[in-house]
């Protein structure tokens, strides 16, 4: 084959690659958002722009729920709030973070918790690595309570450095609907709620013949099995009353939280960018 048929073939092949490496992603089937993980890193480099708003699903993978719920009960929520964000965002979704600031519920054997500095730092590392490539707004589908401290710190640090970052209120995200439905006297952890919003994501997870009423007056600090200990005395870890759930509380308080989570994200995105 003469040489200058080869150059040619050569060249094609080369323009030919290049135009594929920069054709942008288009999302999976019933996605509006990107999965971080599904992607190559010429992809990533092409959907990691400034104004892209990246999202960090949070939730615990080893965290007591009490007696009728799993450990890994946060991660469960996580998932879900992931996959409802896919569907409706036009966003990039991070890895899960499954360890963070649980510090209330060690006690019951499973749990697991990061120092306080530790559940911070974890965070700031993870978004000061992805804003390298361009990104500058970042939202934490955030389930937990305890987890509210330490993200608020990760803010401080991060917005000193020019990234927008907001994180779900997972107490505050769905008030209203919680406040409408629920039964319950007081309680805040594999209670009423929680325990209906699993029951409507994934009722296999829950075993409604061991939900439990546990909702000891409010003391200082977090749960203990210990009847004389300081913090909320509970001796199954559930605080409030899991036998009120139903798969319609859950409905209203998940679809009110997955509205409320889209709404904050969709406020982030619009917002300027700092100079």
């Amino acid at each position: 084959m003469p040489r200058t048929v080869v150059f040619a073939l050569l060249f094609t092949l080369a323009i030919t690659t290049t135009a594929a490496a920069q054709q942008r992603p288009q999302p999976a089937a019933g996605q509006r958002g990107f999965v971080l993980g599904d992607l190559t890193w010429l992809e990533a480099e092409q959907l990691l722009t400034r104004d892209a708003v990246v999202v960090i699903p949070l939730g615990a993978e080893a965290k007591e729920h009490g007696p009728h719920l799993r450990l890994d009960n946060d991660r469960t929520l996580a998932e879900y709030y992931r996959r409802r964000v896919l569907e409706a965002a036009d966003v990039i979704v991070a890895p899960t973070v499954n360890y963070h600031f649980y510090p209330s519920f060690v006690e019951y054997p499973g749990s697991t918790t990061l120092r306080f500095e530790t559940a911070r730092d974890l965070i700031v590392d993870i978004v000061r690595s992805l804003a390298a490539y361009g990104p500058r707004k970042f939202y934490v589908l955030n389930t937990g309570i305890s987890t509210l401290r330490p993200l608020a710190a990760s803010a401080e640090i991060l917005r000193a450095e020019g990234i927008m970052f907001e994180y779900t209120n997972i107490g505050t995200v769905a008030g209203e609907a919680e406040s409408r439905v629920s039964q319950q006297q007081r309680g805040t952890h594999a209670d009423e709620t929680e325990t209906s919003a699993i029951l409507y994501m994934a009722p296999a997870r829950v075993d409604m013949r061991k939900a439990v009423k546990d909702d000891s007056p409010r003391g200082e600090g977090g749960l203990t099995r210990n009847p004389n200990g300081r913090g909320t005395y509970s001796a199954s870890g559930v605080w409030g009353d899991a036998t009120l759930a139903t798969v319609e509380k859950g409905r209203v308080i998940v679809e009110a939280s997955v509205a409320g989570m889209l709404q904050e994200i969709e406020t982030l995105r619009a917002r300027p960018l700092p100079r």
